[in-house]
């Protein structure tokens, strides 16, 4: 077997684990500052928006040596608007120019042809006007908010309100820090984002579900033992599905990653490059918020209810008493107490959660 498949065994019988819930407070910390980051770049700079949004033309021309500096300054000379160039795979560029008009795009189209030494027919000319973009945009948000919407109704009748309040932050979690970063590096918000962004949701939103529903079946009649306390329990939940957590990740992000730095960077190609950089950085933030976010916030939530904390002071009570006596604490208790810090430790092999009272 190989090392991560025996780790992974490893960590889904509790032998061993990292103590996600106990360390939840720096993770929380981390998340809090990247989400404070995206909205102060939000802010300040703003979305670089796409014609599609803005409204423009869109020149795409024949093979040409012009550099993609000079085809800049040539555009916006010509329109005295700022331009976005783009090399393409085939040697063309792909020139757009935000705020034109009929008129003025074929003004601007003429003298494009005239500096860049080619056949004004030959080059194609594609004018957007704002209120499609604006059209576009409305039924993005509406079809966000519809999905979010259900997913709380989906997730509060297929485990518990607190799971679907989980998920939620965690997916606005998710598109906070993807627009932040779009904000940062300057990259345009086209149809293909808008496209990545709704498309990471599923993602995201996929891999919290596996983390809840193996939390949900290990805390059945978690209240008639004296073992584990709920934060207890949803530490090896996250534990035992964490190496099923990063497979899924890896195995997303490298076809990702070859849209992203071989199709878009490498061929120029421009809606590759929109579409594949919302899902490279969706899919890492998605990961990273089922693990450290989403299930760490359902056992913040659920240990305020009476029950877990009435559960909670009898399984202290009981290792209390068992360190009192000198008793040897197994594995799972030690993690729990604080025996041994935060960090991969081993585990005992009676680790597994059940009905029988401790």
């Amino acid at each position: 077997m190989s090392k991560l498949g025996d780790l992974g065994a490893r960590l889904h019988r509790g032998e061993v684990g990292y103590d996600f819930i106990g360390n939840r407070r720096i993770w929380y910390g981390i998340s809090i500052l990247i989400t404070i980051t995206a909205i102060v770049a939000l802010a300040v700079r703003g979305l670089n928006m796409g014609i599609e949004f803005q409204g423009g033309a869109v020149f795409t021309t024949p093979k040409t040596n012009v550099s993609v500096t000079q085809a800049q300054e040539y555009a916006e000379e010509a329109s005295g608007h700022t331009a976005v160039v783009q090399k393409l795979g085939s040697g063309s560029l792909r020139i757009q120019v935000g705020g034109l008009d009929t008129a003025k795009s074929d003004q601007v189209r003429s003298e494009l042809a005239k500096d860049l030494n080619v056949p004004e027919p030959k080059i194609a000319a594609e004018l957007v006007g704002p209120s499609w973009g604006e059209q576009i945009a409305n039924k993005a948000w509406t079809g966000l908010g519809i999905f979010m919407i259900l997913v709380v109704i989906y997730l509060a009748i297929a485990f518990e309100w607190r799971m679907a309040l989980a998920a939620l932050v965690a997916l606005i979690h998710d598109l906070t820090i993807t627009v932040g970063i779009y904000s940062l590096v300057g990259f345009e918000v086209t149809v293909g984002t808008v496209i990545g962004l709704l498309t990471i949701l599923g993602y995201s939103l996929y891999d919290t579900v596996v983390v809840f529903d193996s939390l949900k079946e290990q805390t059945k009649d978690i209240t008639k033992q004296t073992r584990w306390t709920y934060s207890d329990v949803a530490n090896r939940s996250i534990n035992g599905t964490l190496v099923r957590s990063i497979n899924t990740t890896v195995v997303a992000l490298l076809p990702v990653a070859g849209l992203l730095f071989i199709g878009g960077g490498v061929l120029g190609a421009g809606m590759l490059n929109d579409i594949s950089l919302s899902l490279f950085v969706g899919l890492a933030a998605g990961a990273y918020s089922s693990i450290f976010i989403a299930t760490p916030l359902v056992a913040d939530l659920k240990e305020r209810e009476p029950a877990m904390q009435a559960l909670r002071k009898r399984v202290l009570a009981k290792r209390a008493a068992a360190a009192a006596k000198g008793e040897e604490l197994d594995g799972d208790l030690a993690d729990a107490t604080g025996a041994e810090p935060a960090v991969v430790g081993q585990r005992g092999r009676r680790g597994r959660p059940s009905g029988r009272r401790g």
